[in-house]
């Protein structure tokens, strides 16, 4: 045979081998450095809005090639949106009672972990020109005090608070969610709010946050998980993962919550 001859054999045996290849594998080999891709929907509750927006921008730094999509609202709002059919990826609330409507409903992939816990501070305006010191003096008849509504997990966590402490209070707003207080603090349309020390930190140029020692018995715990109908499941299972590295741990540290 000449080298011609040769020459054509071994192409066509090396074609061979590869038609064979493909074919024992089901599937053209994944591209090199094949990973997590695609747009990746989180719902989270509107107090974890500056650390999962810092967290999302990481991740998508890590992960080139994704896009992450926060949709911050009352956790109580946004788990209706999921069990009436909203498709997202990954869902962190700031109850487990909230989550638990959530995997009553079948809509949850898996079992949620908590991810990090949260505390309740008097949001005052900048310089407290009112002297606001103690839960208490929240029940003073001449001030104007913004609360969560009783179905958001920050108005479950304040009633708790205040009934362990006997202290009655009678807001002139109850907001959906925790920014939607804050923001009557900033606005100066109410004296003083209850809202998460997150919030109070990351508004810090804006109000003063006051601890009180009764916050301790209404501690939030923030679970999340993938959902079930996730149109990105890989994205999903990645942005949980990264959620418990250390960088994301750190920026959530940084933001004032508390470790598990």
């Amino acid at each position: 045979m000449g080298s011609t001859g040769i020459r054509a054999t071994v192409a066509g045996l090396a074609l061979a081998a590869a038609m064979t290849a493909t074919a024992c594998g089901g599937q053209d080999p994944a591209p090199s450095g094949g990973g997590v891709s695609g747009d990746i929907t989180v719902f989270a509750a509107a107090s974890l809005t500056e650390a999962f927006t810092k967290i999302g921008k990481d991740f998508e730094a890590a992960n080139p090639g994704t896009k992450v999509t926060f949709n911050f609202a009352g956790s109580s709002a946004l788990a209706t949106q999921i069990t009436q059919g909203a498709p997202a990826d990954v869902f962190a609330v700031a109850s487990p009672a909230t989550m638990k409507t959530v995997v009553d409903a079948g809509d949850a992939a898996g079992t949620p972990v908590v991810l990090v816990k949260n505390q309740l501070v008097i949001a005052v305006p900048k310089g407290n020109p009112k002297g606001i010191a103690t839960l208490e003096n929240l029940s003073k008849p001449d001030l104007k005090v913004a609360l969560c509504a009783e179905q958001v997990p920050c108005g479950a966590a304040a009633k708790k608070a205040l009934d362990n402490a006997g202290v009655k209070v009678t807001p002139v707003t109850l907001e959906q969610d925790v920014k939607a207080a804050l923001s009557k603090v900033k606005l100066g349309e109410v004296d003083a709010a209850l809202v998460y020390r997150t919030d109070a930190k990351a508004a810090a140029a804006d109000v003063d946050g006051i601890e009180f020692p009764e916050s301790a018995n209404a501690i939030n715990d923030y679970p999340v998980v993938a959902l079930k109908d996730a149109p990105n499941k890989a994205g999903a299972e990645a942005f949980l993962a990264y959620l418990r590295s250390e960088p994301a741990k750190a920026v959530l540290t940084a933001a004032g919550f508390q470790a598990p």
